[in-house]
């Protein structure tokens, strides 16, 4: 837990000096934007409650920041994500973790003719602490698994909040630590081994609005399928960050996010994060 704390320290101390670079030295070419929020939910009953329950408490930290390069016919856009949550609950001597996700997103592109550009397009993926199923068992870490994916292509960019890349010839790798493969595979990396290469075509799409004043509605999607085994089951990763601003501070965040990967679990994952807390915009 205590690294885990001090990766965010680390990680909040980067993007400030970057943010600060940024501003500095390349005003005219970069714009940036971010997000951090610490969501609080509690529930408190009394042994006297004839409804049921369990008191319970639960914090979550998000972070989302935009720094994009634009220069002529050339931009660059980049975005970090990051989140983590916990829960505590009465009776329970053991913190749960509730959320977890490390992401970077980076998009460049030279433009082509009109909305148009020749891109290539970078995705990593992973998570920050280790992860538990419901029998205790450890099932992740941090790089364990991680997924990366690169490849060329055409993006179509209407505007900053709407976008879509299609790239035909896309790698993806995975990589898990031998000790979760040793009796058997691992998030689709096979038994004995650490890491799984797939070549595909992925399509990436965002697009961000408004609903009403202080109300915003950010959508990602990202489509891939393996040419080289059952290109017809296609990975399916969806989020929707949903942002209810009350003041400069506080906010009411939903976090949506739907998983489908049959290398993974032959089903439909599906978290869903809400909470009332500090917002800061940078």
């Amino acid at each position: 837990m205590k690294k885990t704390l001090l990766s965010f320290v680390f990680l909040l101390a980067l993007v400030t000096v970057n943010a600060q670079e940024i501003s500095k030295d390349t005003t005219k070419l970069w714009t940036k934007k971010g997000n951090i929020s610490l969501l609080f939910n509690q529930s408190a009953y009394n042994k006297q409650w004839l409804g049921g329950g369990t008191s319970n408490i639960a914090g979550n930290f998000n972070l989302n920041y935009d720094f994009n390069y634009k220069k002529g016919a050339v931009v660059w856009d980049n975005k970090l994500i990051a989140a983590y949550g916990l829960t505590k609950i009465k009776g329970d001597n053991q913190i749960a973790k509730t959320d977890d996700r490390l992401e970077l997103n980076s998009l460049w592109g030279k433009k082509a003719k009109g909305d148009w550009y020749y891109s290539l397009f970078f995705n990593f993926k992973t998570q920050m602490d280790t992860g538990y199923d419901k029998d205790d068992l450890k099932i992740s870490h941090f790089f364990s698994p991680a997924y990366t994916q690169f490849g060329p292509g055409m993006l179509w960019k209407k505007s900053d909040n709407l976008s879509v890349n299609f790239s035909p010839a896309t790698a993806k790798l995975i990589l898990v630590h031998e000790h979760f493969t040793e009796f058997g595979p691992s998030f689709g990396v096979l038994q004995g081994d650490n890491s799984r290469f797939e070549f595909g075509a992925s399509i990436s799409a965002n697009y961000k609005f408004s609903v009403m004043a202080n109300v915003t509605v950010e959508n990602r999607l990202n489509l891939y399928s393996n040419y080289l085994d059952n290109p017809q089951n296609v990975d399916i990763d969806y989020q929707m960050n949903l942002v209810m601003k009350i003041n400069k501070y506080l906010s009411a965040n939903v976090a949506l996010r739907t998983i489908y990967d049959d290398n993974s679990i032959q089903a439909v994952q599906v978290s869903e994060v809400f909470g009332i807390g500090v917002n800061y915009g940078f």
